[in-house]
């Protein structure tokens, strides 16, 4: 079993959020059979989710959108705002590939989305990316789902004063995170080693203050330094 990405040499925490019984209990017994994972806590609903995350400190929280008192977006959004929870990332999950909602829980702080017809193998990468501080989005619907809510928006001056502070390579670097491709590709395509296409990455999250890979695509969309049709 794979135990290349836990973090600090310990298993991955991953706390479990979506109402459905049978939902967690299938992931649970899926996760626990890995050497480098182990699920801390569950929770039935958002609420309980932003308790359990305060309360336990998770890697990894696979929170589902739709649920009672506090759907996963509020959820994430409040656990992103908690301190001492900056290292918790949100793998969110989603039903339909059309989910109106996935564009919002990248903009509330989720670090990606994951379909739950995933197979099993899929499920179990996407945890181990996120856990090491990617982002990770499921390629078949990423670029549509945010094409559909920015095709209708033109780059405005806003958003061009945003791209500012970054330098010309920076850009170049942030318009390839936004059609997708990892470090390695955009060293490949830029000529640089994969640790320094990382390292431009990194400049460029902070500078615009983005929390993961994941809102550098939606920022790279929302400035018009990536279009749909890229």
């Amino acid at each position: 079993m794979n135990a290349a990405t836990a973090p600090q040499g310990r298993p991955i925490k991953v706390l479990l959020a979506d109402d459905e019984l049978l939902v967690r209990s299938g992931f649970k017994v899926l996760l626990d059979l890995e050497d480098d994972i182990t699920v801390i806590a569950e929770a039935t609903n958002g609420a309980e989710a932003v308790e359990q995350a305060r309360a336990t400190r998770p890697d990894v929280v696979l929170m589902d959108i739709r649920m009672p008192k506090l759907d996963g977006i509020q959820a994430t959004e409040q656990i992103g705002r908690t301190p001492g929870l900056q290292h918790v990332h949100v793998l969110i999950l989603t039903t339909y590939d059309t989910d109106a909602y996935v564009f919002e829980a990248l903009q509330a702080g989720a670090s990606g989305f994951l379909l739950k017809d995933a197979g099993p193998a899929e499920l179990l990468h996407a945890i181990r990316v996120i856990a090491a501080g990617d982002a990770l989005l499921a390629p078949r619907i990423t670029r549509r789902l945010i094409a559909q809510f920015t095709a209708q928006r033109t780059a405005t001056q806003a958003g061009q004063d945003r791209l500012a502070t970054l330098t010309q390579r920076e850009r170049e670097v942030l318009a390839l995170v936004g059609q997708g491709l990892s470090n390695d590709e955009i060293g490949a395509e830029l000529f640089l080693s994969p640790a320094t296409a990382r390292t431009h990455v990194s400049h460029a999250m902070v500078k615009l203050g983005a929390r993961d890979r994941a809102q550098l695509v939606v920022i790279a969309y929302q400035t018009g330094l990536v279009s749909p049709s890229t």
